[in-house]
């Protein structure tokens, strides 16, 4: 049985931030053409995406209602968007399997997933979300919400967040039942909501962001599934990114992929979340993982670009 996670960048839907729903809709059906190759190769599939630009128009929602409106928890955020975005996703799949045949049910599981109480990023956030204030506004905001805000880069204040490392997915067996029926779910999108266990084994939700790619690897993980693939803004991972001398890496073994995170080739804020997640699924029992962008998804699957990891 073939077996895939496929995750979607969070640009794969709002590009900007500023489109309307139509225009996500638009995005996301042009987002799953190349996931299409997988569903004819009768792939067994789950599907995350990222969330960034939807939950920073909602946190600008619970800021420009704050007098009127009980404000949204972070957790119950995710959940929203996970729920929103899982629908276009979930319904511009259906109509494309209907337009080529293709029995094949398609299901959104807002998604919960196990993080430790204890992770350094709960005692001390560093996850920036949401737009950027002034100061005067910064602080009108923390005073108003309990945000955490500090300056970054310069550029303005923003809200930071616990981003704990994801553990479990807590619907891990329905998920992998429906998968290996042959359902296509649509699940973690934006990591997924961060719950921890209480002493008494009930869950408690986490005022947190998980990294999308790091969840993706733990679902994948989690299912049994040989493949994970990321599709994202970049046809294929690079040493020496944006520099004269940049160059493709087509294929990597999880010890390259080591020595050149050490070097700093792949830094935080671009490609060295995927690599990470992917060192950690090929280490976990992954098989393969393939990085590339959204208009190189169908050629990628068939190994004709986009980079390989192999463990």
């Amino acid at each position: 049985m073939k077996k895939a996670v496929i995750a979607l960048g969070g640009n794969a839907i709002s590009s900007t931030g500023k489109e309307d729903i139509h225009g996500q809709f638009a995005n996301t059906r042009k987002s799953l053409e190349g996931i299409m190759e997988l569903i004819k190769a009768e792939y067994r599939i789950a599907m995350t995406h990222g969330n960034g630009p939807q939950v920073g128009n909602a946190l600008l929602r619970v800021e420009r209602t704050m007098r009127s409106i009980p404000p949204l928890p972070l957790g119950v955020i995710v959940a929203d968007t996970e729920g929103g975005m899982g629908y276009m996703i979930e319904q511009s799949l259906q109509n494309k399997l209907m337009a080529l045949g293709i029995r094949r049910d398609v299901v959104t599981i807002v998604t919960q997933v196990i993080v430790d109480p204890d992770d350094p990023s709960i005692v001390n956030p560093s996850k920036y979300i949401g737009p950027f204030y002034t100061k005067k506004q910064a602080e009108t905001l923390a005073k108003a919400f309990g945000w955490v805000i500090k300056e970054d880069s310069g550029r303005g204040y923003r809200r930071i967040v616990p981003s704990p490392v994801p553990k479990r997915i807590v619907n891990r067996k329905t998920i992998q039942t429906l998968v290996d029926l042959g359902t296509i779910v649509i699940a973690a999108g934006g990591g997924g909501i961060p719950v921890y266990i209480e002493n008494d084994g009930s869950y408690e939700g986490v005022d947190a962001v998980i990294d999308k790619d790091r969840a993706s690897a733990v679902l994948a993980h989690d299912i049994d599934a040989h493949t994970l693939i990321f599709l994202t803004d970049v046809d294929c991972v690079y040493l020496n990114f944006n520099q004269k001398n940049q160059q493709a890496l087509t294929r990597l073994t999880v010890a390259e992929a080591r020595k050149y995170m050490a070097e700093g080739q792949f830094p935080a804020g671009n490609m060295g979340p995927k690599v990470e997640a992917a060192i950690s699924f090929l280490q976990a029992g992954g098989q393969q993982v393939v990085i590339t962008s959204l208009g190189k998804a169908q050629q990628a699957i068939l190994g004709d670009a986009g980079t390989r990891i192999l463990r």
